[in-house]
């Protein structure tokens, strides 16, 4: 049990990885450093988008609005270092 929570936060630190490469890609596109009609990007940005959207848009829905700043991303990295450094260290004390 104890290797399959390790290899919960091994997809969780991966997932956190996926976030930041959606957030620094997002800047570059909206910043105009690449070009979003690229075929590469637009296909990158899409598989990005497409793994943290089912997740972001809850978190969207409770955050105020704060203009052009989203802070989901955020929100939700927080989320996963808490999971990984709170939750799983204590799920695996109960099998220890």
């Amino acid at each position: 049990m104890i290797e399959l929570l390790q290899f919960i936060s091994y997809l969780i630190t991966l997932y956190i990885y996926v976030i930041i490469a959606t957030v620094v890609l997002s800047w570059l596109m909206v910043f105009n450093v690449i070009n979003p009609r690229n075929e590469f990007v637009r296909s990158l940005g899409g598989a990005l988008h497409s793994m943290t959207e089912p997740l972001l848009r809850p978190i969207r829905r409770f955050m105020p609005d704060l203009g052009g700043i989203d802070l989901s991303p955020a929100a939700l990295g927080l989320g996963c270092v808490f999971i990984q450094t709170v939750v799983i260290p204590n799920i695996a004390k109960q099998f220890i």
